[in-house]
């Protein structure tokens, strides 16, 4: 189920305002490649704000922190589902409209609050078994020109 972004006011005034930057910026500002920006835009997790008189997608500033959302997300092995399911959460709370704190919106962001938290435990521990492993390794290097030496 592809959806398009809500585009909410504070989105309109940047648009409006003359902040749209093309794919090659936005890219370079995200650290994403072009490729994965349309792919992005196909999947419908982002959207242009617009194109210009000659076909150019245009970004805005919401866009650009959408796309960093999505860079964020990737490390925790998110799929394409779980990133469209929890922009869709974010973009309908950004709406300013009143959501009960037990309601399913703020009960499915907790949810992935959690899931969050838990896989980063995992690449903590990842990360630590990782140093490790690279510490033992100069102490072997250093060992064996030791006995070089």
């Amino acid at each position: 189920m592809k959806t398009k972004q809500s585009k909410n006011l504070s989105d309109m005034s940047s648009i409006v305002s003359g902040q749209e930057m093309q794919i090659g910026h936005v890219a370079e500002r995200a650290g994403l490649s072009l490729r994965t920006i349309r792919y992005y835009e196909e999947e419908g997790l982002v959207i242009p704000a617009t194109r210009s008189a000659g076909g150019f997608r245009l970004y805005t500033e919401a866009d650009c922190e959408r796309l960093q959302l999505i860079k964020q997300m990737k490390p925790l092995s998110f799929s394409l589902d779980e990133i469209r399911e929890l922009l869709h959460i974010l973009d309908q709370l950004g709406t300013g409209a009143r959501h009960e704190v037990d309601g399913p919106l703020v009960g499915r962001l907790h949810d992935f609050a959690q899931i969050s938290e838990e896989r980063c435990e995992k690449l903590r521990k990842q990360l630590a078994a990782s140093a490790s492993f690279a510490e033992m390794l100069k102490k072997k290097l250093k060992q064996a020109s030791a006995r070089g030496a």
